[in-house]
């Protein structure tokens, strides 16, 4: 019995749609990277993107638990000397709702390439509307 690999050619990706309203976000987020990873399918094969499109709506509405709301700090560089900047989430979400989203799911796939290609999977929209209604997406149950 042979191990089966999936081939690039032979993979078909689904659509799903998810409703982040009132959703916590690491839990979220986990759901989300299996998704887009492929995990929950028996074509799932590691070094291969076997993962579906993900459609986050409602991303404004996504909830922390505890202090993190004003205590849970998003970081980058200008890459210039001492041009390191800090934002917390209550700001983040203000500025650029489902950012933090994304930067959750991305933190959850692998570096490289293959996670490069997964990302671009993911369509994050802050309110209820979104562009892939010719997709047909079908909701993504998450658990409670």
């Amino acid at each position: 019995m042979k191990t089966y690999t999936a081939k690039p050619g032979e993979i078909t990706r689904d659509w799903y749609v998810v409703d982040a309203e009132g959703q916590t976000l690491g839990r979220l987020a986990t759901q989300i990277a299996d998704t887009l990873r492929g995990k929950g399918k028996p074509q799932y094969t590691p070094h291969v993107d076997t993962g579906d499109f993900v459609v986050v709506v409602n991303a404004e509405k996504i909830t922390v638990t505890g202090q993190k709301l004003d205590q849970k700090r998003y970081y980058r560089h200008s890459g210039y000397p001492g041009g390191i900047s800090a934002t917390n989430f209550r700001d983040m979400q203000a500025k650029h709702p489902g950012r933090a989203l994304e930067k959750a799911v991305k933190g959850m796939l692998p570096k490289g390439p293959l996670g490069y290609a997964m990302i671009k999977k993911l369509k994050v929209y802050g309110g209820a509307e979104h562009p892939h209604t010719a997709q047909q997406p079908k909701p993504l149950e998450i658990a409670a």
